[in-house]
């Protein structure tokens, strides 16, 4: 089974062995990268893994503002997405933990049925208090999340798509995919959520506007969840903040971004189990010529993006503002001054 994780970066070097040894331990064998605007070697590090043959790494295409989505418009001419059986949207701060069997990608498409698609739900992973930037695997450091069933004040939560090569795709989105209505009469594709069950009708169809990309949490999370380190910690959230996004042109990072995904109420450390795995998939990464030395260079741009950081009065002020602001989401917490 051919399985291509296609996905966009900028300034994610430090990250990146991780991101992919893991999705290689969950039986993702190819990859498309699309950069952008790097300056902390990530380009020249996936460029590294390009030429052992691990991933095909491409500029990102876009004119405008619009990198993703002229990415994934792009990702479908290209052979490695063409050939594939599945195709996993994703981003390089979110990892599928799949808590079924080994937790292969495999066994999860198996324990759904073998449908057209699978959109697995979003659980966003707390800072947890960690301040420091440490250069070990991420998903070792954070295990405080929200309320499986409830983010913020939203029972409804966004996913990422694992799509099916016979999926009659009109186009991709970062969160699902979208087809061309059908005709009357004739079925839908086979969709399911992680735990195997149909997806919401108006969801799979793309009817209400204001749930395009995700749909009720409960009861979603039986073979997969998908962990969103979107923090990380808070030497790495500021120099996130200064990069700004990958995605679109002119959003930032700030508390508002923060506080919202620091909901810290909820204990997960089921995704440790793959760390044994991860660690020495990783350390085969960086054996291969050249590649731990970039590594290293990623790491070293990286602290020295947040020195120059911490020498401007802004961020020591939004640094100072993040570590003081309630783990509480603001959404939340106006509903609990409500009640009382």
């Amino acid at each position: 089974m051919r399985i291509t994780a296609v996905t966009c970066v900028k300034n994610e070097g430090p990250f990146l062995i991780e991101w992919i040894a893991f999705n290689r331990i969950i039986g993702v064998t190819d990859f498309l990268f699309y950069s952008n605007d790097c300056s902390d070697a990530t380009d020249r590090l996936l460029d590294a893994l390009a030429g052992h043959g691990l991933l095909t790494h491409l500029p990102n295409p876009a004119q405008g503002r619009n990198y993703q989505m002229e990415a994934l418009k792009d990702a479908r001419k290209q052979p490695v997405v063409r050939q594939a059986d599945w195709v996993w949207i994703a981003d390089v701060d979110e990892f599928l933990n799949i808590r079924h069997g080994d937790g292969t990608i495999p066994e999860l498409i198996d324990a759904c049925g073998n449908p057209q698609c699978i959109s697995v739900t979003f659980q966003f992973m707390s800072n947890g208090g960690v301040e420091r930037f440490e250069d070990r695997p991420v998903i070792g450091q954070f295990t405080r999340t929200h309320n499986p069933d409830l983010w913020t004040d939203q029972s409804a939560q966004e996913v990422k798509s694992l799509v099916r090569r016979d999926f009659p795709v009109q186009y991709y989105g970062a969160h699902r995919p979208f087809f061309k209505p059908s005709p009357a009469g004739a079925s839908h594709p086979r969709w399911t959520d992680g735990s195997g069950r149909p997806v919401p009708e108006k969801f799979l169809l793309a009817e209400n506007k204001r749930r395009i990309r995700k749909f009720p949490a409960r009861g979603a999370r039986d073979f997969a969840t998908l962990n969103h380190y979107a923090l990380r910690s808070l030497d790495s959230y500021l120099v996130k903040n200064d990069r700004g996004d990958v995605n679109r042109k002119d959003r930032n990072f700030d508390t508002d971004y923060w506080r919202d995904r620091n909901d810290d109420s909820h204990f997960d450390d089921s995704i440790l189990r793959y760390l044994p795995r991860l660690e020495a998939e990783m350390a085969r990464l960086k054996a291969l010529p050249g590649i731990a030395d970039l590594h290293g260079e990623a790491v070293r741009l990286h602290r020295a993006t947040l020195a120059r950081l911490m020498a401007d009065a802004d961020y020591v002020a939004l640094r100072d503002a993040l570590r003081a602001a309630p783990r509480i989401p603001p959404a939340e917490l106006a509903l609990l001054k409500a009640l009382t």
